[in-house]
């Protein structure tokens, strides 16, 4: 591997950032066979580290996650001279993440299956399989975020909404087109105290620039899709239509007029304006999707505009669980921009109570926003710190 001089001031100041971690240097890093991970595997082995590549077997098949993934990433750890291990999680993400999205998917919500695959399937199995199989004390990953530690005393740069002593804070990665912070809202305390992302403070140019100075196979990779579920189908249509029959149902007014038909309340999202297949003399909106009726109810956008919403399943990140209302910003949807709201916590269901995600709270929104859809994450952040988020609930 290249020995040079990074070529951009915030690779320099990631090797340093690494050169200077205390305590333990082994890692293993997560290698989707992407450039990002594939940097960050590099980085690690040039600041010195102990770096063993490890890669989950997710799915068969054509994809980032699936055979050209794996191929990749083996190669990468062959340039580099480090290890490459292959984990099959394939049963786990069938379960966890497959079998759940489509049931969300049947029942009128439009699930978010990446941040819960972090959670249940990547960094917990990663982890425990990098300490218990090769004593590895940390984890690094390819994701545009950034972790100040809880024993980092150096003063925030702004006051948080809440009690943050002691905790590892959770930040937005510098590159705003690439944050991944919204996916990452649900990773736990412990969690977060053993994961390194080298590229925090790198955007995405910079990252493309030093793959190259590394000469990395992954450097001009085309990106994958957000989605791995619709990248290894062809589509979100095609994995859809693959594990749901088509349901010809009505496309409904609110008032019951019948103004279209469909074949399936899964192929349509909140806020959904193209692709209805409906003639009106006014642009209609996806407002609700009932999965008891197998009705699409849709309406003019002046209808369907909402001034608050409640998220359950919540995990406080950067402050602990507020017992008053706080000012928050909060994003609704990865590509959404921040808005300004209202948290009110509220008490937990009886249903909620054996959860390990008991927390609820109402968002009353500064301005009435559009296209809240159950399902989706609500992430609540104060400036770059992600003090926690949730499942946005339906009919509440």
């Amino acid at each position: 591997m290249s020995q040079r001089s990074p070529t951009t001031t915030a690779g320099s100041n990631a090797l340093k950032f690494l050169k200077k971690w205390p305590g333990d240097h082994r890692v293993a890093v997560g290698l989707s066979g992407g450039v990002d991970s594939s940097l960050s595997a590099a980085l690690l082995v040039d600041a010195g580290w102990h770096v063993e590549g490890l890669t989950l077997w997710l799915m068969s098949g054509k994809g980032s996650c699936c055979a050209d993934g794996l191929v990749d990433a083996a190669s990468i750890c062959e340039e580099l001279g480090i290890d490459h291990h292959i984990v099959d999680s394939r049963t786990t993400f069938q379960r966890e993440i497959l079998e759940r999205v489509v049931h969300g998917y049947k029942q009128g919500i439009t699930p978010i299956p990446c941040s819960r695959c972090n959670r249940s399937v990547k960094f917990s199995t990663m982890l425990k399989w990098a300490e218990e199989e090769r004593s590895l004390s940390f984890l690094a990953t390819g994701h545009y975020a950034r972790i100040k530690n809880a024993q980092d005393i150096t003063p925030l740069p702004i006051e948080l909404p809440g009690n943050s002593i002691g905790r590892h804070k959770l930040l937005r990665g510098l590159d705003e087109q690439k944050d991944q912070s919204y996916f990452l809202y649900d990773l736990p305390q412990e969690t977060l105290g053993k994961v390194i992302f080298p590229l925090g403070e790198l955007t995405k140019a910079n990252t493309r620039e030093e793959a190259s100075r590394y000469n990395l196979r992954t450097a001009k990779k085309a990106e994958s899709q957000d989605f791995c579920l619709a990248e290894h189908h062809g589509s979100m249509r095609a994995f859809l239509d693959a594990y749901l029959p088509p349901r010809i149902g009505e496309i409904i007014l609110e008032d019951g007029t019948v103004v279209g038909q469909h074949d399936g309340i899964e192929h349509f999202t909140i806020g959904q304006r193209k692709g209805l297949g409906v003639a009106w003399r006014e642009p209609l909106h996806v407002i609700r999707l009932d999965a008891s009726t197998n009705r699409v109810v849709v309406a003019p956008r002046d209808d369907i505009a909402q001034s608050s919403c409640v998220v359950k399943a919540v995990n406080w990140v950067s402050i602990e669980p507020p017992q008053e209302a706080i000012e928050v910003e909060v994003q609704v949807r990865y590509r959404s921009c921040p808005v300004e709201a209202l948290l009110i916590p509220l008490k937990p269901l009886k249903e909620d109570i054996q959860s390990s995600r008991p927390h609820r709270c109402r968002l009353k929104f500064r301005n009435n926003q559009f296209s809240i859809t159950p399902g989706q994450a609500a992430v609540f952040y104060s400036n770059e710190f992600v003090l926690g988020g949730g499942l946005i609930c339906q009919n509440e």
